[in-house]
């Protein structure tokens, strides 16, 4: 798919992963709209981009389908989804104060994969009743997994179910959404340098660098929007998990 003139949903766009893919989406020529909870900054995000922004909670039915509704009004039918939004706490499954609350692990569930599940299919019930472009396409999924997915650290129980529940939702719903010619994909990036990240010391973050085999850096954000952007252009990607990780794979700690 051509993104040029394409409406294009970036959840969490307010910050890291979001707004980098935002940014390369519109440069690209689509019409972005950032949603996030934090409005203001999505939306002073967005008025860089020429785009625009909505409230949203992606765990919240009503919300999110809000926000879908005002995009449609300004924009028009979204034909690509990129879902950024999510949360990476890390907490012990049983720690000094005994096990992790139940409402810790449901809050990272929630936001990560159920988030995800619930924009993933409000965005192609819109998608499906969409046009066909000229090369039968109608929309694209791209969704936000993790290396954690594959080698979940300690700590990271409830991250990496999340991000692993990501990477297997994509190929059954790319099944199930070639019917009405959309595909589905997931990224999973390993250690970017994303405000959480960014925000540790510069000798954590040169160690963390340095653990990557190569390049021996962080992550770039705007290299997974790039990576957004190839798969929305080409085509043949779908129901695929991809890895952005420069060769890491991660260690027990």
């Amino acid at each position: 798919m051509d993104p040029k003139g394409q409406v294009a949903l970036i959840t969490g766009g307010a910050s890291g992963l979001g707004a980098a893919t935002a940014e390369v989406l519109a440069a690209a020529g689509a019409k972005v709209a950032l949603l996030d909870v934090n409005e203001k900054a999505a939306s002073e995000n967005a008025a860089k981009l020429g785009g625009m922004a909505a409230a949203c909670d992606v765990t919240d039915e009503k919300s999110a389908l809000g926000a879908l509704a005002k995009v449609r009004e300004k924009f028009g039918v979204a034909r690509i989804l990129v879902n950024c939004a999510g949360v990476g706490p890390a907490k012990r499954i049983l720690g000094r104060d005994g096990p992790m609350l139940l409402s810790d692990y449901r809050k990272v569930i929630e936001i990560n994969l159920i988030g995800t599940f619930n924009m993933l299919r409000l965005a192609a019930a819109d998608m499906s009743k969409a046009d066909p472009l000229p090369d039968g396409e109608r929309g694209v999924i791209i969704s936000t997994a993790s290396v954690a997915a594959f080698e979940g650290q300690v700590g990271q129980a409830a991250y990496a179910s999340s991000k692993g529940g990501v990477a297997a939702l994509t190929l059954p719903a790319a099944r199930e959404l070639a019917q009405f010619s959309i595909r589905v994909a997931a990224i999973a990036p390993g250690i970017f340098g994303t405000p959480m990240l960014t925000a540790l010391p510069q000798e954590t973050q040169d160690s963390l660098g340095a653990s990557v085999p190569f390049p021996k850096r962080l992550g770039a954000p705007r290299e997974f929007g790039e990576l957004v952007l190839a798969i929305v252009r080409n085509g043949y990607i779908n129901g695929e998990v991809i890895r952005i990780d420069g060769a890491l794979r991660m260690a027990p700690r």
